[in-house]
Parts: C-alpha cells; sequence; structure tokens
C-alpha cells in the first residue's frame, strides 16, 4: 500500500452532509443523482448506491462527504462531490460511511 504525505491528506476537505434530495437518475440504471447538504453549500452527486440503497433510505441520512474533489460529468450530470462507502472487493456490499453520533451538516473531518 502506497503511503501519503500529511500534507497530501489535509487537501481532501470531508464533512458531514445531508442527503436533502435523491432521484433516479433518467438514463442509467444503477445511479442516483442526489443534493448533499454540507452546511454553507448544497452539493450535486451522482453515486451508483441503487443496488444497495433505496431512495427512501438516503433520503435525510448523515453521510461523509469529499467536497473538493473536481467536477465531472456522469451520464450527463454532474458529479461536484463523493459520498464515502465502504464495499466489498467484489462489490456485493457498499455500505455508506457515517458519523457514530448524529452531527450537524457541514463539520469537518479530520
Amino acid at each position: 500500500m502506497d503511503t501519503v504525505a500529511y500534507d497530501d491528506f489535509a487537501k481532501l476537505e470531508m464533512r458531514t452532509g445531508t442527503v436533502v434530495e435523491v432521484k433516479r437518475h433518467a438514463n442509467a440504471d444503477k445511479l442516483y443523482i442526489a443534493q448533499i447538504d454540507v452546511g454553507e453549500r448544497t452539493l450535486q452527486t451522482v453515486t451508483s448506491l441503487v443496488p444497495y440503497y433505496s431512495e427512501q433510505e438516503l433520503l435525510g441520512k448523515t453521510v461523509v462527504v469529499l467536497c473538493n474533489l473536481a467536477k465531472a460529468k456522469m451520464r450527463g450530470e454532474t458529479s461536484e462531490c463523493m459520498l464515502l462507502c465502504a464495499e466489498t472487493d467484489d462489490g456485493s456490499e457498499s455500505v455508506l460511511l457515517t458519523p457514530e453520533r448524529l452531527m450537524p451538516a457541514g463539520v469537518r473531518i479530520v
């Protein structure tokens, strides 16, 4: 496993977030388009969580978000952040990372 310097790790802006809107992507079977409140702003993500979570399970969920990921287009939709998950090597299970206790949106992960 490669190591990274603390200065590189410190460049990652990870925050708690709240899923405030989620809908199925019209042109992809396994994708959701979700709006994530990360405190002072709301970011859009395109995430492949359809096999693991229903829309109802995601809505209102507190999550851990990588906020300063470069924007990317996924099936025509802009993804501005990434929801962090633990995923098995074979992809049979993917679980969102969440704070141990309830935290407000926007709290910095350190």
